[in-house]
């Protein structure tokens, strides 16, 4: 299985709907909330965000790929074997 790791907001209805996607299908992910992360993730978060020229949220990475928003399609594609 790919390593699924993801950045979000607490607040983000998208984002909410995105760690359900993975949760209901059994797939393990980590993520971090970016608004409740300290200063220096929020940082890291940002520079890794601009090294992929993305700047919305959720931001997920699926093995070597990124995804930016909610898509559901894209993360089933990815994820196959």
């Amino acid at each position: 299985m790919k390593k699924v790791t993801m950045y979000t907001l607490s607040t983000c209805p998208w984002c909410r709907k995105t760690k359900k996607y993975f949760t209901d299908r059994g797939i393990a992910y980590e993520f971090i909330d970016y608004d409740l992360a300290d200063d220096a993730t929020q940082e890291r978060i940002v520079k890794e965000m601009d090294s992929y020229c993305a700047s919305g949220f959720p931001f997920v990475k699926i093995g070597e790929y990124v995804v930016e928003g909610y898509r559901p399609d894209r993360y089933a594609e990815l994820l196959e074997p």
